[in-house]
């Protein structure tokens, strides 16, 4: 019997912020030297992705140290004259105050278990970004109060000792593969994949398309 949700924010609840990343990359290709926009994109990718993987414990650094140092770097690499602090500012508004979901309010209001947010996020931005909705999550974990980033085990197993809660007795929602659904279950947790995008699904992978569906693919 599931006893509480925990549930993933940005992807998830509310937007991503990709249509700021666009915006980001287009000053940067429009003040910089890059045959096409697909090169800014994945080289900052990259530079984010090595920077958040090794941080954890003593190394962590928050969303906001991670992205910024990943801009710098990807300015620096393609001579672009853009300000850093202006274009990380961009992302940063978007963090506090992101357009969220049609369904998610309807979500909060009809699941009959707490739900908890489960999130690779600093803390400060998350809980704007929850009072700008109105929303009323049971908690909140990010990977600032853990240390830690999904899908290492640490943010779960803060959420899980935090909770009271063992494994088998709540389902993690969220719209990454790699760091919400097999997060989660590297420490045994079930989890249901936000698949908005109607891709591919893995095999053995519970997948939605909305999150009201969430009710019907789990013991809530």
């Amino acid at each position: 019997m599931i006893k509480a949700v925990f549930i993933d924010f940005y992807g998830t609840v509310v937007h991503e912020d990709g249509a700021v990343i666009e915006k980001v990359t287009q000053e940067i290709y429009d003040t910089g030297i890059a045959e096409d926009k697909s090169q800014i994109g994945a080289y900052w990718w990259n530079e984010f992705q090595t920077a958040f993987t090794n941080s954890f414990g003593d190394t962590f650094k928050t969303q906001r140290e991670l992205e910024y140092q990943s801009l710098v770097k990807t300015l620096e690499h393609f001579q672009s004259s853009a300000n850093a602090n202006i274009l990380s500012n961009m992302m940063f508004e978007h963090w506090v105050k992101p357009p969220i979901f049609e369904e998610s309010k309807q979500f909060f209001e009809m699941c009959p278990v707490p739900v908890y947010i489960v999130s690779n996020i600093d803390r400060a931005d998350i809980l704007k970004a929850i009072e700008y909705h109105n929303l009323e999550p049971e908690g909140v974990f990010t990977s600032e109060d853990a240390k830690a980033y999904k899908p290492r085990k640490e943010l779960f197993e803060l959420a899980l000792g935090n909770t009271g809660l063992n494994a088998n007795q709540v389902v993690h929602i969220g719209d990454s593969l790699s760091s919400d659904v097999y997060g989660a279950a590297s420490i045994g947790i079930n989890a249901i994949w936000v698949n908005r995008g109607l891709r591919e699904v893995p095999s053995g992978v519970v997948s939605i398309s909305n999150l009201i569906e969430a009710f019907s693919k789990s013991e809530m």
